[in-house]
C-alpha cells in the first residue's frame, strides 16, 4: 500500500511538494510588501520624533520571539496555519474562535490598506483626479479579477519581489551618494535615527505598533507547509522571513531617516495629508526627481497590487470556509458560483468593504489591523506554553522551561506591551469588534453551553488549494 495525493475539491488539481526554503521565504517577503517602509515612513517619523529605524528594531525584536513560537507550534500542529487553529487545539475551541474573530479584522481590512496605498500613488501621479475615483476603479478591477479566478502563482510574486528590492537598492545607493555630498544628515554613520535628545520610549513603542503592520504576513508562510519539500523547514522559513524582512525595513528606514532628518519635509505648508497617507511618492520625488518617483511608485504599485490580490482572495476564501462550516450563515458565505467556481458573494462583499477606503486614512486602518494581529501574536505565544508545558508536560528540565515557558512568555509580554500602546481609536474599534464576537459566540453556542464548530481556513475552496494523503491499495 502506498500513499497518493488526492484532490479535495472540484477541478482535479493537486499540490506537490516542490517548494524549497528560499521559495517559501520569497513568498513570505512578497506578502509583507517591502516597499511599505516608504508608505508609512512619514507617519512613523512624526509619531516617534524622527527615529523610524528604532521603531522597526523594537518591532523586529517582538516579531522574532513570536516567529520562534510560530515555528514551534507549527511543527507540533503541522496541518494548521493560524493563531485560531493553534489556540483551538492547545487551549479551547471557543477561545480559538474569539482569536479567529479578532484576527478577522486583519483579513477584512488588509485589502482596504492596499487600496489606500494605491490611491495615494495615483493621487501623486495624477493630482487633478479626485482620489475616490481611483478607489472605485481599483475595487472594481481587483474584485472582477478574483471573481473570475482565485488562482495565483509564486513565480509572479517572486518577479514582483525581486523588482521591488532592486528598486530599493537603487534608492539606497542614491541616498548614500546624496549623504556623501552633504545633503540630509550629511553622514553615513549616526545614532540619531535610533536615539537623540527628546526621544521617549513611549513614542518609540507607539511607532513600533504602527510598523508591526509591515511584518503582517510573515506567518502566512505556514500555509505552504503541504507544498514544502520538507515540512521540517517551516520553522526556519518563518524565522528567516522575519529576519530578512526586518533587515530590509531597517536598512531602508535607516538611510531614509538620514536623508530626511525632519518629517516636516513631507508636509509642505503644514499639509499633513502627505503624512497620513503614503509618503513613498514624495520620497522618490525629492531623492531622484520625476524618474525615481515614477520607478519607486511603480515598484510600490506592483508589490501592493500583488498583495491586494492575495489578501482579497484570502479573506474571501476564509469567509467561504467559515460559511461551509456554518460558523457564518451558510446560504451566503458558503456559496460557490457554479460557473466561476469562486465564492462570489464573499468576493463582492470584500470589494464593497474596500470602498470604505474613500474616507479613511492609512494610519487609522493600519492601527485597526495591528489590533487583531497583536492579539493573534500574543495568543500564539500562549499556545506554545499551553501545548508543550501544560498538555505535553514539558516543564521538568531547564531546557524545556526556557524553550516552552520563558521564550514564549517574553514574546507574550512584548506583544502585550505593543498592544496597550495602540492608537486609542484602534483600541476602541477593536474592543467593540471583540465584544460583538463574544455576543455572536454566545448565540451560536447557545449561551456557551457547547463548543463552537471548528473551521480551518486552509480547507480547499477551488480544487487546487489543499490536498490530503490517502492510502490507495495498488495491489
Amino acid at each position: 500500500m502506498t500513499m497518493k495525493t488526492k484532490p479535495l475539491a472540484q477541478g482535479g488539481g493537486t499540490l506537490r511538494r516542490n517548494l524549497g526554503l528560499w521559495a517559501i521565504v520569497g513568498l513570505g517577503l512578497g506578502y509583507m510588501t517591502p516597499t511599505v517602509v516608504f508608505d508609512t515612513f512619514g507617519m512613523v517619523a512624526r509619531d516617534t520624533d524622527n527615529v523610524v529605524p528604532a521603531a522597526y528594531l523594537v518591532a523586529l525584536i517582538v516579531m522574532v520571539f513570536t516567529a520562534i513560537s510560530y515555528g514551534k507550534i507549527a511543527s507540533a500542529i503541522p496541518s494548521a496555519g493560524s493563531a485560531y487553529t493553534y489556540v483551538r487545539e492547545s487551549i479551547h475551541p471557543n477561545l480559538g474562535f474569539m482569536v479567529g474573530w479578532t484576527s478577522l479584522i486583519d483579513y477584512v481590512l488588509l485589502p482596504m490598506v492596499n487600496c489606500l496605498i494605491i490611491r495615494s500613488y495615483l493621487e501623486a501621479l495624477f493630482p487633478d483626479i479626485p482620489g475616490w475615483i481611483w478607489v472605485v476603479v481599483y475595487c472594481i478591477l481587483v474584485t472582477a479579477i478574483i471573481y473570475m479566478t482565485m488562482r495565483g502563482t509564486s513565480n509572479a510574486n517572486m518577479i514582483l519581489l525581486v523588482f521591488s528590492i532592486i528598486v530599493m537598492v537603487v534608492f539606497v545607493v542614491m541616498v548614500i551618494a546624496q549623504l556623501s555630498r552633504g545633503e540630509g544628515a550629511a553622514t553615513l554613520a549616526s545614532a540619531s535615527p535610533f536615539i537623540h535628545d527628546g526621544v521617549t520610549l513611549s513614542a518609540v513603542l507607539m511607532g513600533a505598533t504602527i510598523v508591526c503592520f509591515s511584518f503582517i504576513g510573515f506567518d502566512a508562510v505556514t500555509m505552504y507547509a503541504e507544498e514544502a519539500k520538507d515540512p521540517k523547514i517551516m520553522p526556519k522559513a518563518i524565522l528567516l522571513t522575519v529576519l530578512l524582512g526586518g533587515a530590509i525595513f531597517l536598512i531602508a528606514g535607516y538611510f531614509t531617516q538620514l536623508r530626511f532628518p525632519d518629517f516636516n519635509e513631507f508636509a509642505p505648508g503644514g499639509d499633513q495629508q502627505f503624512i497620513e497617507d503614503s509618503t513613498l511618492p514624495i520620497i522618490g520625488q525629492i531623492v531622484g526627481g520625476d524618474v525615481l518617483m515614477a520607478v519607486l511608485t511603480a515598484a510600490g504599485f506592483c508589490a501592493t497590487l500583488a498583495s491586494g490580490l492575495a489578501s482579497h482572495a484570502s479573506v474571501s476564501r476564509m469567509l467561504l470556509v467559515m460559511g461551509r462550516n456554518n460558523v457564518l450563515p451558510q446560504r451566503l458565505f458558503g456559496y460557490i458560483n457554479p460557473r466561476t467556481h469562486t465564492p462570489t458573494f464573499n468576493i463582492v462583499l470584500v470589494g464593497a468593504i474596500s470602498l470604505l477606503a474613500i474616507p479613511f486614512s492609512l494610519e487609522i486602518i493600519a492601527a485597526w489591523i495591528n489590533y487583531g494581529a497583536l492579539i493573534a501574536f500574543t495568543f500564539v505565544n500562549i499556545s506554545v506554553i499551553a501545548w508543550f508545558a501544560v498538555r505535553k508536560g514539558r516543564r521538568k528540565t531547564p531546557a524545556d522551561i526556557f524553550n516552552y515557558i520563558v521564550m514564549p512568555g517574553i514574546g507574550m509580554l512584548l506583544t502585550g506591551i505593543l498592544w496597550v500602546n495602540l492608537h486609542s481609536d484602534a483600541l476602541v474599534g477593536g474592543l467593540t469588534w471583540t465584544v460583538l464576537g463574544v455576543i455572536y459566540l454566545a448565540v451560536i453556542t447557545k449561551g456557551f453551553r457547547k463548543e463552537v464548530v471548528a473551521f480551518d481556513e486552509n480547507q480547499p475552496v477551488t480544487g487546487f488549494n489543499k490536498v490530503v494523503k490517502v492510502p490507495v491499495d495498488e495491489s
